[in-house]
């Protein structure tokens, strides 16, 4: 199964592919869609066609977004659900089945709590992907959630198994 991970954000939405054959995880590609500085609605469309082109060149079979996290600046979290509506918009006008993932779940999920700070998460993500290169953070955080959705996806299989 091929994944992609999604990492929104207003002014650089992350993006992270892998592949997934039973317990092996592979990097395929991963990096970041900058915006720049320019009108809100021009970087909406930026994102909606990088995260477009990302589909169209590695061909993934699911998406996994991340979900808002909301703080304290309320527009701050506006712009960041409308950068998240504008991915989440690309996957969809390809078909694609989205599935969403809290922060505090997607930490869970490598490190093992909720807490763990975005450093923390990038070493277990290159960790669990054997890569020894750099990696943005923005890029480390959607191959978090691409991997986030191969844990549960292998658990909902499992629990379907169980219990048929």
């Amino acid at each position: 199964m091929r994944i992609l991970g999604i990492d929104p954000g207003s002014r650089v939405t992350g993006y992270g592919v892998i592949d997934v054959e039973g317990q092996r995880r592979h990097l395929v590609a991963a990096g970041c869609v900058a915006t720049g500085a320019g009108d809100f609605p021009l970087r909406l469309k930026t994102i909606y066609d990088g995260i477009v082109a990302v589909v169209e060149t590695w061909r993934p079979e699911v998406v996994a977004v991340e979900q808002v996290f909301v703080n304290r600046n309320a527009d701050s979290a506006l712009k960041l659900g409308q950068a998240r509506g504008a991915a989440i918009c690309a996957g969809l006008a390809r078909d694609l089945p989205v599935h969403e993932y809290a922060t505090r779940q997607v930490k869970q999920a490598l490190v093992g709590r909720g807490g763990a700070d975005k450093h923390q998460v990038q070493y277990m993500v290159k960790l669990l992907l054997g890569h020894r290169g750099d990696l943005a953070l923005d890029a480390s955080d959607a191959l978090a959630v691409a991997l986030c959705h191969a844990h549960y996806q292998q658990t909902r299989e499992r629990l379907a198994g169980v219990g048929g």
